[in-house]
C-alpha cells in the first residue's frame, strides 16, 4: 500500500531542541470559575501562565523548577489552582492571580488531579499506584492508599465517589468510602465493521484523559484508544486504516456510567468506533451541555486537510459503525500547529492550547494568546507525535514514550508484546523482539515508512527522531521499597550460579544478543531498566507480575537463568531488586 494521501508535510528544516523537550500528554489547560481566565501549564519550559481570554492578555506566568513538567491542573472552592509536577514529584499550588502558596511532594510520579468540595480534600493519582489526599488549604497528605500501578486521572463524580483510570489498561477504578477498590469498569471489547471490509475485533487501550460528566450517576467520559485482536498484518500498509477509522490503534470515545446497583451499569455494550479525520488524540474537554466533547488532535497537525481540533456529539459514540463524524470540524480557521489540550469556559467558550507557537487559542473569536516566543520546535518530536498517514503515529503505540501495553498477534510471528522506548534505545540495537530491525534507519524505513504509510524519511529526518527518542527519561525508581531486600535481591542477581547478569550486564542490562532461552525461538534481550512499569513481560506477556516470570508460566526452565531453586523468599527479593531498577 506505502504511503498515504494523508501523509504528513514534515517540516524540511530539522529543527533540535536546546532543551529537550518531553512527549506529548494532555489535560494542561484549566479555564477558571471566574469565567475569564484559563491557566495554561507549560511542560517544555516549566512554566505555567495565566491568561485573560477575554482581553487576551498573559496575567501572570509561575517560573518552576527545571524539569517539573507540571501537568494537569484543577481549582479549588476557594479559588486556588493546584498543579501536578509530574517529574517534580509534587503539587504546587497558586492563588486566583497566579501567587505562590505551596509546593508539597506528593509521589515521585503524580499524573492526575481533582477537588472533592465536600471534604476540602485534593485528590492525585499517581502513576506508581498511590492516591493521595491532601487539604486543599496546605499541609501534609489526610490518606495514601495504594491502588494500581499505572494511575492517570482521578474524578469526583457527580454522585460524590472517587472515580480512578489507569492509562494503559483504560479501566477505571470506582473507590469505596475507605478507599478500596468497590468496582472495576473498563470500556466494551467486540466486532466493529472495519473499512477494510469484514469486521474488526477491537478492545480499549491507553486512556488518555477521563473527565466527568457531571451527572447524578456519577458518569465519566473517558478519551482512549482501541486496539485490534485479530492478526496484524506487518507488510507495507497493515498498520493503517482509512481516514482515521479501522487503523490498529485508532481513538475513541467511552462515556461510563456507575451506581450502586450493577457494577457495568449504563456500559456500552459495543467497542468505542473510530473518529472521522482523528489520530493520535491526547485530551477531552467536555461543554456545558454534557453533550459535546472537543478532542485535541496533535497527530493531524502536519496536514494540510485534517483539523487538529474536533468536537464530537457524545450520542454518537455508542454505534456499531466503524467510523463516526464530528460536529463543528474545525478546519476553517481552527490552529494549524498541534494542539496538545482543551478546555471549556463556563460559558461554553472552547478553549485550545498549542505547543509550537506555545499560545491559547480562543475558537469563536480566532484569536490566539502567545505564552512563549522562544522556540522549542524539535523534527524528532515532531514526526514521533505526527499521523504518518495509516491514521497512527508512533505514540499511538508508545505513548509518552513509552508503551501500550498490549501483545498484537502478527502474522507469521505470533504474540508480539509492544516494548517501551524510554530511557535511551539506541545502544540497545538490534531492535523487535526478534532481532530483525539492525539500526533505527532500518527500523523507520520497515515501520514508519512501510508498516505505518508513511513518507520515506531522509537519513537526516531519522537521526532527528533517534536523538530525541533517545532523550525521553526514564520513569522514576519504585518508591518505599524495602531497602534490605533489594540488597539481598542484588546479590542474587549478581551470583553467576544463578547467571541473571549473563546476559542482563552492563549499564541498560542487557548484552543487546538475540538468545534463545526455552522460550520457543531466539529473542532480543531486553534491558531491564524501568522493568517495573512495563507489565505484563516476556515477548508474550505470559507473565502478568515479576513474580510470574519465575513461577514456570512463561516456559524457559533453567535455560532463562538458572532460578528453578529460588525460594519464594529469594524470589520476592530478586522482584524487589529489579523494582529497584
Amino acid at each position: 500500500m506505502g504511503e498515504s494521501p494523508f501523509s504528513p508535510q514534515l517540516t524540511q528544516a530539522l529543527t533540535h531542541a536546546a532543551t529537550p523537550v518531553p512527549p506529548l500528554s494532555g489535560g494542561t489547560l484549566l479555564a477558571l470559575a471566574d469565567g475569564v481566565t484559563v491557566v495554561a501549564a507549560d511542560p517544555e519550559r516549566d512554566q505555567i501562565s495565566f491568561v485573560d481570554f477575554t482581553t487576551y492578555t498573559v496575567t501572570a506566568k509561575v517560573s518552576l523548577q527545571a524539569g517539573d513538567e507540571p501537568g494537569r491542573a484543577v481549582q479549588d472552592a476557594a479559588g486556588r489552582v493546584h498543579v501536578v509536577l509530574r517529574r517534580g514529584g509534587a503539587i504546587v499550588t497558586l492563588g486566583s492571580t497566579g501567587a505562590v502558596i505551596s509546593r508539597r511532594a506528593v509521589c515521585s510520579a503524580p499524573r492526575g488531579i481533582a477537588y472533592e468540595a465536600a471534604t476540602d480534600l485534593v485528590h492525585v493519582a499517581c502513576a506508581g499506584g498511590e492516591l493521595v489526599s491532601l487539604p486543599a488549604a496546605g499541609g501534609a497528605a489526610m490518606r495514601t492508599v495504594q491502588l494500581d500501578r499505572d494511575l492517570r486521572d482521578v474524578v469526583v463524580a457527580g454522585n460524590g465517589k472517587l472515580l480512578v483510570s489507569t492509562f494503559r489498561r483504560a479501566e477505571v477504578l470506582v473507590l469505596a468510602a475507605d478507599g478500596t477498590v468497590a468496582q472495576r469498569l473498563r470500556p466494551s471489547s467486540g466486532q466493529l465493521s472495519s473499512f477494510m471490509g469484514g469486521v474488526q475485533q477491537r478492545s480499549p487501550a491507553v486512556a488518555w484523559r477521563m473527565v466527568s460528566r457531571g451527572d447524578s450517576v456519577g458518569s465519566v467520559v473517558m478519551l482512549h484508544q482501541t486496539g485490534v485482536d485479530d492478526v496484524v498484518d506487518p507488510s507495507s500498509g497493515g498498520y493503517g486504516g482509512v481516514k482515521g477509522c479501522s487503523a490498529i490503534a485508532q481513538a475513541g470515545i467511552t462515556v461510563m456510567p456507575q451506581d450502586d446497583s450493577t457494577v457495568d451499569a449504563g456500559v456500552p455494550a459495543l467497542p468505542a468506533p473510530g473518529i472521522e479525520m482523528v489520530s493520535l488524540a491526547v485530551d477531552i474537554a467536555l461543554a456545558p451541555d454534557g453533550q459535546t466533547a472537543a478532542i485535541a488532535v496533535p497527530g493531524n497537525s502536519d496536514s494540510a486537510v485534517l483539523p487538529t481540533l474536533v468536537t464530537v456529539d457524545l450520542a454518537q459514540m455508542n454505534t456499531d459503525s466503524p467510523c463516526v463524524g464530528t460536529t463543528g470540524t474545525l478546519l476553517s480557521g481552527g490552529p494549524s500547529s498541534e494542539v496538545v489540550a482543551v478546555s471549556y469556559a463556563k460559558d461554553g467558550t472552547l478553549l485550545a492550547q498549542t505547543r509550537e507557537p506555545s499560545a491559547v487559542y480562543r475558537v469563536d473569536t480566532k484569536m490566539s494568546v502567545s505564552l512563549a516566543t522562544d522556540s522549542r520546535a524539535d523534527a524528532g518530536h515532531e514526526i514521533f507525535h505526527v499521523n504518518a498517514g495509516g491514521g497512527l503515529a508512533c505514540a499511538s503505540c508508545h505513548p509518552e514514550g513509552g508503551e501500550d501495553g498490549r501483545v498484537w498477534n502478527f502474522a507469521c510471528m505470533g504474540a508480539r508484546r509492544t516494548q517501551s522506548i524510554r530511557g535511551g534505545i539506541s545502544p540497545t540495537a538490534p531492535f523487535h523482539w526478534d532481532g530483525s530491525e539492525p539500526n533505527f534507519s532500518h527500523l523507520m524505513d520497515d515501520v514508519f515508512s512501510g508498516r505505518m504509510s508513511g513518507p520515506i524519511l531522509g537519513d537526516d529526518q531519522k537521526m532527528a527522531l533517534q536523538s530525541w527518542v533517545d532523550t525521553i527519561p526514564a520513569m522514576p525508581v519504585t518508591a518505599g521499597l524495602d531497602a534490605a531486600a533489594v540488597a539481598r535481591g542484588k546479590t542474587l542477581f549478581t551470583d553467576p550460579s544463578y547467571a541473571c547478569a549473563t546476559c542482563h550486564a552492563g549499564t541498560l542490562l542487557t548484552n543487546n544478543q538475540t538468545m534463545d532461552v526455552g522460550t520457543g525461538a531466539a529473542f532480543q534481550v531486553p534491558s531491564l531498566r524501568g522493568v517495573a512499569w512495563r507489565a505484563p513481560y516476556m515477548h508474550t506477556g505470559c507473565a502478568a507480575t515479576l513474580a510470574d516470570r519465575f513461577s514456570g508460566a512463561c516456559g524457559g526452565g533453567d535455560k532463562h537463568g538458572a532460578t528453578s531453586s529460588l525460594t519464594t523468599a529469594q524470589v520476592g527479593d530478586l522482584v524487589a531488586y529489579l523494582q529497584s531498577l
